[in-house]
């Protein structure tokens, strides 16, 4: 599961990257939420559990733990903050691309001249 979790993130991550390259803006709009949500998958797969070894052991005792205690869920705060963020970026970016849109009338990078007006 973990080899199938790298060759995901890694074309995900690639894939992305080569998108955010693109001149034309909505495509890289589009790499750019591609790159968010492999860096999620990434977060995703370096905190999950082997299947050998369950999530609630207690390690001094080799036994599972079964007074409420829960695994850390440090892997669950930081894919909740990456999802929020990327969101967030997200839509400034596309407010972004719908601003320079209207404005220069062309979603081609190539074509978007006179920035300093």
């Amino acid at each position: 599961m973990n080899l199938l979790f790298a060759i995901t993130t890694g074309i995900m991550f690639g894939l992305g990257v080569f998108q955010l390259l693109r001149r034309d803006l909505i495509k890289s709009a589009m790499g750019f939420f591609i790159l968010f949500t492999a860096i999620n998958l990434f977060f995703l797969a370096v905190g999950a559990f082997t299947p050998e070894v369950p999530a609630y052991i207690d390690p001094a005792t080799n036994q599972p733990i079964r007074d409420g205690q829960i695994a850390d869920p440090l892997v669950q705060a930081l894919i909740l903050t990456a999802i929020v963020i990327s969101f967030a970026s997200y839509a400034l970016f596309l407010s972004l691309i719908n601003i320079s849109s209207k404005r220069y009338e062309t979603v081609d990078s190539d074509n978007v001249d006179q920035l300093t007006q």
